[in-house]
């Protein structure tokens, strides 16, 4: 299996257009390095490819990564489908970009399906795609010889959404566990994280890579709290420290490789030279680029 990360920061990129923190200024003047929102991609024979979320930035990150071009036809493309985690607009608005492609499956739990309707309907006019339940009992195989089961892992209904829905409230969010066939290998991909479970705790334990939910490195980073009860359930995010925080969780899972991704533009863990990122360093965890590649 391979898989690249496109993009690691979260909503609005680094630097956020509208951000004048020193860690937005240290990207703009060059001294840290810039990073696209987060998007992934994963193949299991180098042919069939499938992103994990579709970003804003999604044409940015196919032109980077020579892997996505299309050919040799003049129409052909590696791209069979998306995997979204949720509705959030950072990893959903991306699939404006695939317009026009025919035969994409789309993967998503049933109120992303159902919250994304109106999209749907406009991007089957240019070319009709198939949309699939991510949470369907047994979990789906994909082109390439990938097995996939969807997990939910929050309740976070985005900001857009006008009134609650009917749906489940806690498959708003999901984690994916995807594994080769060929290799063995087995990816947790979870760039969203509002609460920590037993069942996380379970995927990451029989995991050989998590990419995890890096969004903020402390509760109090964005000037409010991200703690069990309403301001955890706000933001939808776990934080990286503190006694219920990703790290220690991550600590219990030595076995796998594990990496942050999804970096809010206030975290300090997107300065290589601070203590925060010697800190996680120090665990054995991993902060990528944009553009990396791994396998499994």
């Amino acid at each position: 299996m391979r898989v690249v990360l496109l993009g690691t920061a979260a909503g609005g990129g680094f630097p956020q257009w509208n951000c004048a923190c020193s860690l937005c200024r240290g990207a703009r003047d060059g001294k840290l390095p810039s990073r696209t929102q987060e998007c992934a991609a994963v193949t299991g024979n180098g042919r069939d490819w499938w992103l994990l979320n579709a970003s804003p930035d999604l044409r940015a990150q196919l032109s980077a990564t020579p892997a996505l071009w299309p050919g040799p036809g003049p129409r052909d493309t590696p791209l069979r489908g998306v995997l979204l985690t949720d509705a959030e607009a950072d990893h959903v608005t991306g699939l404006g970009e695939l317009r026009g492609a025919a035969g994409l499956k789309v993967y998503a739990a049933p109120p992303v399906r159902a919250v994304l309707a109106p999209a749907r309907a406009a991007l089957d006019r240019y070319a009709p795609w198939e949309w699939a339940d991510s949470l369907a009992d047994g979990g789906f195989v994909l082109a390439g010889g990938l097995v996939v089961t969807a997990h939910p892992v929050g309740a976070k209904i985005p900001r857009y959404v006008p009134a609650p829905t009917p749906e489940p409230a806690d498959a708003w969010v999901t984690a994916y566990r995807i594994e080769d066939l060929a290799s063995g290998g087995v990816l947790v991909y979870a760039p969203c994280v509002g609460a920590w479970s037993q069942a996380l705790d379970e995927l990451c334990a029989e995991a050989d890579c998590v990419l995890l939910d890096g969004t903020f490195y402390a509760a109090d980073e964005m000037g409010t709290t991200v703690r069990p009860g309403a301001g955890q359930a706000a933001m939808g995010h776990l934080p990286v420290t503190g006694p219920d925080g990703t790290l220690a969780a991550l600590a219990r899972h030595l076995g796998a490789r594990r990496i942050y991704t999804h970096l809010n533009n206030t975290n300090p863990l997107l300065d290589p030279a601070s203590p925060a990122r010697a800190h996680v360093a120090d665990e054995s965890i991993e902060i990528l680029p944009d553009g990396a590649e791994l396998v499994l």
